[in-house]
């Protein structure tokens, strides 16, 4: 077998084989895993920290070309491990700076791995979907108590499934339900009903997180992602296609819903977190009011309170990733963590134009990460182990275009050589 991304084709012999297989396994079971952390540390962390230190020790490459991606994350742990000391309980800042730190590992991870070869995007879909899906489906279990024990599924009356917050639970799911969605969008419904179990497991599931967050990032990510089909098809009669489907989208997410508020309890926990503002966000002391008090504070402390520190002068935690990025590592890491999230953003908008194979990946990761950036400003998502995960990807396919384009200028005949060739 031959072939490779990026360099020379070498001859691969057979024996080769099953370590690819191996490696393969071992992405998708790490992609697999991310659904699952309510209890820390999760199954995902050890195996996480496992698997990058083999892929590293077999050769995996940090290229310069998620550089800022390496950067940017070291100056953040950096500003981080600089706060420590302005903590009252050094031991939980510490802690909790190293999981920022292997969080940001993983990231870069993720990275690596799309950067070496793009193609492995499928792996990491598919084992990031099946995961999804059956969280989902033990979240939706959990609500309706379908066997003994459900209710540790839940908190609040809220489904959370296998994570420790229904806040959390329900942005995990709208990565795989958004790829869903634009494979229905792109290919013919008819050959993909198979998909519209998951999907209304995937969709019931992040209804049933009641979160108000997780709402939004599905509306606008689904939004964002069908207004980039449209623009993106040349041909009239599959921009009606779209349109139609648009329409009967809405229709069926419409159904979904009403048969969810036909069960009294749905309806009553519906009613109450539907509301635009909770008593919570708009109190004296609310999360509206800690963010201008927060960032007023801030400016009397360049290195930061130290991590866990905010509560003990509020009566939360800041519930706003881009304060947090100020109070937990201070005016360095606050203003890495927004240049990388802007950075990031910019660098893959031109890529949901380029016809590539992981084009549609691109731009369904491209729009979870806008709505969660924007998710941000509400809650807080620093310890989130998808939105690392999310980070990894967008550089992975950033880097991936990069490489791509040196290797058409390398492969592209010099000017000299163009015009002798055009005597001839």
């Amino acid at each position: 077998m031959t072939g490779s991304y990026d360099g020379v084709p070498l001859a691969r012999p057979s024996a080769g084989l099953p370590a690819k297989s191996l490696g393969k396994g071992a992405l998708w079971l790490a992609a697999f895993l991310s659904g699952f952390v309510i209890e820390e540390p999760a199954p995902y962390e050890l195996y996480m920290a496992f698997l990058s230190i083999v892929w590293l020790a077999c050769g995996l490459k940090l290229r310069r070309e998620f550089g800022p991606l390496i950067i940017c994350m070291m100056l953040y742990v950096a500003g981080g491990v600089a706060s420590i000391p302005m903590a009252r309980e050094m031991g939980d800042a510490m802690m909790y700076i190293a999981v920022s730190s292997f969080l940001a590992v993983t990231a870069i991870f993720y990275a690596a791995i799309l950067a070496d070869d793009p193609q492995r995007f499928r792996i990491i879909q598919n084992g990031y979907t099946i995961s999804a899906v059956l969280v989902a489906a033990i979240g939706i279990a959990g609500y309706f108590h379908l066997f003994p024990g459900a209710g540790y599924f839940t908190l609040y009356d809220r489904a959370r499934g296998t994570f420790q917050d229904p806040n959390v639970f329900g942005p995990f799911l709208v990565l795989p339900t958004v790829l869903l969605i634009q494979r229905l969008l792109r290919d013919s419904v008819l050959k993909n009903l198979h998909l519209l179990v998951p999907l209304a497991i995937l969709l019931l599931g992040v209804f049933l997180s009641f979160s108000r967050g997780a709402w939004g990032v599905l509306f606008a990510a689904v939004l964002l992602v069908y207004f980039l089909a449209l623009v993106t098809e040349q041909q009239l009669y599959r921009r009606t296609r779209l349109i139609l489907l648009g329409f009967a989208g809405l229709f069926a997410a419409f159904l979904l819903i009403a048969g969810a508020l036909s069960i009294d309890s749905v309806a009553e926990m519906f009613a109450e977190r539907a509301k635009l503002v909770q008593e919570y966000d708009g109190a004296r002391l609310g999360r509206f009011a800690r963010y201008s008090l927060g960032f007023q504070m801030m400016m009397e402390h360049p290195l930061g309170l130290g991590a866990l520190e905010f509560n003990k002068y509020f009566p939360e935690d800041e519930h706003n990733v881009y304060l947090k990025g100020f109070t937990t590592y201070g005016w360095l890491g606050g203003t890495i963590y927004i240049a990388l999230a802007l950075w990031t953003l910019c660098a893959l908008v031109p890529l949901l134009f380029k016809a590539r194979p992981w084009t549609a990946f691109t731009q369904a990761v491209f729009a979870v990460f806008a709505a969660h950036l924007i998710l941000s400003a509400i809650i807080d998502t620093d310890h989130w182990r998808h939105m690392y995960m999310l980070y990894g990807l967008a550089w992975g396919l950033i880097a991936t275009d990069k490489i791509e384009m040196k290797r058409q200028r390398s492969h592209r005949p010099a000017p000299a050589a163009t015009a002798l060739l055009r005597r001839f």
